[in-house]
């Protein structure tokens, strides 16, 4: 087989489809966010960022980085469980089963690597196991599952009949896991945690909640939709991230004594990785610990995204319905909307990146904005204002 011939057509069929990805070349400026530096385009103002605070420029969050550098070092030293522990580990973990009011919790290097790895490992070493996963779950929620080889069902997106109908159908002897999120990031819409967990309970089944896309932005102490929901005590595990709302990077499960233990004993993804450096373990301590106490940031973000739907649907531009802080925008098309994204970025200086099939269904192609805190009335203004002009553009509309 020529594998070079082979790598290169299928580069040229994403190219012919339009889902070959671009990364832009930014350099984030700190102290000036939403701004950053394109080599392209200079100065430009970021619409897609998932640091939904702009909390990786905080002062707090900082100078805690600053300061474990200086006294601890650059790296971890190796796995926690051969020399990578710290004391700052202990102290996050700490924190983050208090957001959740959970007994324990356990951080990881990411997001992605904390669903792959937990539910995998609860799949698989569990006998007998049978995962029930919404249709819409992440791409890191599916390959944890796959990845475990355990019996498995989709029930339809937040459709809790449909999770009893399969639920009912499945052997009462056999244990079961439900995996859902709480916000789904690319449409915004936002899960019904009490009715589902109601229904797992009634099956004897497990829970698995995501709150990848809520921790930090919702709840009275930022601990998700479920805390706001007053729900939190439901799900028995409980997935984030530190790399959103929470500004640095990492991810992290919470749940019982009992389970955290568990996973830390028996899951390769964490017995066998290197753990998160000291600076962003202190950087997500501090940003954690600030966003339990301060609602300003939250207060200010939902007023945001409000102003900015009402713009977008006052200017007759296509905004999807959201009931979060995600506002996607349909293109429907992925030529357009990639030449809409770069129209953007070369004649208005606003970088928001397309988002085509696989991480949305085909002919759902959108541009999916995130407004934060620090987004002026000047910076929506010339945001509505650059959508309306590009989207009545003649080239655009023939390239749809």
């Amino acid at each position: 087989m020529d594998y070079e011939a082979f790598f290169l057509q299928r580069l040229d069929e994403l190219r012919a489809e339009g889902r070959y990805r671009v990364f832009a070349n930014l350099e984030r400026r700190c102290g000036f966010f939403p701004r950053a530096y394109d080599r392209r385009a200079g100065e430009v103002t970021v619409w897609c960022s998932n640091d939904y605070l702009g909390m990786g420029q905080h002062p707090a969050v900082l100078d805690a980085m600053v300061d474990a550098v200086r006294a601890l070092g650059a790296g971890s030293g190796g796995t926690r469980n051969i020399s990578g522990n710290t004391y700052l580990h202990d102290l996050l973990e700490a924190e983050l089963g208090d957001l959740h009011r959970r007994e324990a919790a356990l951080v990881f290097t990411s997001g992605y690597v904390a669903n792959e790895t937990v539910l995998s490992t609860l799949a698989q070493t569990i006998p007998g196991m049978i995962v029930v996963s919404d249709a819409m779950n992440h791409a890191s929620m599916i390959a944890g599952i796959r990845s475990s080889r355990a019996e498995k069902r989709i029930f339809r997106h937040n459709d809790p009949a449909d999770l009893a109908r399969i639920l009912a159908g499945l052997p009462a002897d056999r244990p079961k896991l439900v995996c859902f999120e709480s916000v789904y990031s690319m449409d915004g819409d936002i899960a019904p945690i009490g009715e589902l967990c109601d229904i797992a309970d009634a099956f004897g089944a497990m829970t698995y909640l995501d709150e990848v896309h809520a921790v930090g932005l919702y709840g009275a102490r930022g601990g998700g939709i479920a805390e706001r929901d007053e729900v939190l005590d439901r799900p028995t595990v409980i997935q984030g991230t530190l790399a959103k709302a929470f500004g640095v990077m990492g991810g992290y499960i919470a749940g019982s004594a009992a389970l955290i233990d568990y996973v830390r004993s028996h899951a390769p993804g964490f017995i066998f990785t290197t753990s998160l450096p000291p600076a962003l373990t202190a950087g997500a301590l501090a940003a954690v610990r600030h966003l339990k106490h301060s609602q300003s940031e939250r207060e200010c973000h939902q007023a945001r995204v409000v102003e900015v739907k009402r713009r977008l649907a006052s200017a007759g531009l296509p905004v999807l319905p959201s009931q979060s802080h995600i506002v996607p925008l349909l293109v429907g098309d992925p030529v357009r909307c990639e030449a809409l994204s770069d129209a953007l970025l070369e004649r208005h200086r606003i970088y928001v990146q397309p988002i085509n099939y696989p991480t949305v269904p085909r002919g759902t192609e959108r541009l999916r904005l995130t407004p934060s805190p620090l987004h002026s009335d000047a910076d929506i203004a010339a945001l509505v204002d650059a959508l309306t002009e590009i989207w009545q553009t003649e080239p655009l509309r023939e390239a749809a």
